[in-house]
């Protein structure tokens, strides 16, 4: 049994070296590569005015993307922990604000996102078979609960399913790019009445290349983590920027971006022209392998943020236990399973679960995104001894990252303002920045608890 240095009680076990470099980028692109790719890009069509600027905007994205993972980069080589973000703003802004996000996460980014990717898991199982009435949250619940399980059962089998996956994933994105390539279309010039809403675009762009940030939480499970965790995110996001690229230029040679606009679910017409109707089934598979892939990987590196906090915290003692038996944070992992599952739940009451977890946690995500970045900053003013990753042309590509997370920021509050989209899911931005405010009472609590030794 282990003493953090930075709290007061023990903790049991700690996480090993398990994960290579390629263990590392797999679950990089398994949090990042998701349901997005299916959804977005017609409204990304929709929103910009031609072939040039809709592919300019999938490539802007992977661009402020990679000033990202040149930032996390940076932070990973300066604190390789186990948890992540909650690591760096524990050592740059102070163990309250570490506090709040840790609850944040536990509560409303991670559980949230799980739910979120669940729901879409859910909706395309039913296409497959339907299990009555309220088949998709069934399918969420049951993908919650087995995904859980494995993670509980240990890291070794949960990283093994990923490649699995992760591999499936890519060959399907591959096929439907090829697919759309091979039918030999010209993509039509766009129509004048469209585009017109690029900021709108990135929104959805920057959301579709969300959760590369995930791999800091794989540091301290990563071997020779201050020199490989570079390795990972950077070649993750470029790794994931290609495969975007080519998905969306067979998109494009397909449907054109006119039929692009039009259509609701731009995969499946891809196939459709290519394969015909037949091709649904195959769609709806790859897809729910997209959504299994992203939740795996959720669940994995979700559980890390709780057990820091357990570690650190007296209040939340039990959840910093490591469970040596499969190398895991096993009670972590049960309360993340358990509130994703509550999450589910109150999803499925709204006009469209998918749409009201991105309302609940896009403003809480974005808020310690900018916090995050801006610690770099702290620490170099600290000085000390040198990282063993800089970010070059500082500090230009830490500024154009914090300013891309402030107009994400004012993007995930104001999008909701408007009046198709507001009036059905405001109340979830409301409620989703209430439960992060609660985590500061709970923070002066939790403080107290260790002060007191209770």
């Amino acid at each position: 049994m282990d003493r953090d240095p930075g709290s007061n009680h023990a903790v049991t076990g700690a996480p090993k070296p398990l994960l290579s470099v390629s263990d590392g980028i797999v679950l990089t692109c398994g949090m990042v590569i998701g349901v997005g790719i299916f959804k977005a890009p017609s409204i990304v069509a929709g929103a910009t005015s031609s072939a040039a600027q809709f592919l300019g905007a999938w490539l802007l994205g992977g661009l402020v993307s990679l000033c990202g993972a040149l930032v996390y980069a940076e932070l990973a080589a300066r604190h390789p922990d186990t948890g992540g973000e909650y690591a760096y703003l524990s050592r740059g802004l102070g163990r309250g604000v570490a506090f709040v996000f840790a609850w944040s996460r536990i509560s409303v980014i991670q559980t949230g996102a799980i739910a979120l990717v669940a729901f879409v898991f859910g909706d395309y199982a039913s296409e497959l078979l339907r299990l009555g009435d309220h088949s998709a949250a069934l399918y969420a619940a049951l993908g919650v609960i087995a995904l859980t399980a494995l993670n509980v059962a240990g890291t070794l089998q949960s990283k093994a399913l990923q490649k699995i996956l992760q591999t499936l994933l890519f060959a399907g994105l591959v096929v439907i790019g090829i697919a759309g390539l091979a039918t030999g279309g010209v993509p039509k010039p766009a129509d004048a009445g469209g585009g017109g809403a690029f900021g709108l675009a990135m929104i959805f762009v920057l959301l579709t290349y969300g959760g590369w940030n995930e791999a800091a939480y794989l540091a301290g499970e990563v071997r020779d983590a201050r020199r490989n965790m570079t390795r990972i995110l950077i070649w993750g996001v470029v790794i994931i920027s290609t495969l975007y690229l080519f998905v969306n230029v067979g998109y494009l040679a397909a449907l054109g971006q006119e039929g692009m606009r039009g259509s609701k679910v731009v995969a499946a017409d891809v196939i459709r022209v290519t394969i015909g109707d037949k091709g649904a089934t195959l769609l709806a598979l790859i897809v729910c392998i997209s959504a299994l892939t992203t939740m795996n990987a959720a669940i994995f590196t979700g559980a890390r943020t709780t057990w820091a906090l357990g570690r650190d915290f007296p209040l939340f003692a039990r959840l910093g236990r490591w469970r040596d038996t499969g190398s895991t944070p096993m009670n972590a992992l049960l309360l993340q399973g358990a509130i994703a599952l509550v999450l589910v739940a109150a999803s499925s009451t709204t006009p469209d679960g998918f749409s009201a977890m991105v309302a609940y946690t896009s403003p809480v995500f974005w808020t310690f995104f900018l916090l995050t970045a801006v610690t770099l900053f702290v620490f170099r003013l600290r000085g000390g001894v040198p990282s063993a990753f800089q970010v070059p042309l500082y500090p230009l590509i830490p500024l154009a990252f914090c300013a891309a997370c402030l107009f994400m920021l004012y993007s995930a509050i104001d999008y909701v303002r408007n009046p198709i989209y507001g009036p059905k899911f405001g109340d979830m931005v409301l409620g989703g920045l209430i439960v992060m405010l609660a985590g500061i009472p709970l923070y002066f609590l939790a403080r107290r608890a260790q002060a007191t030794g209770r």
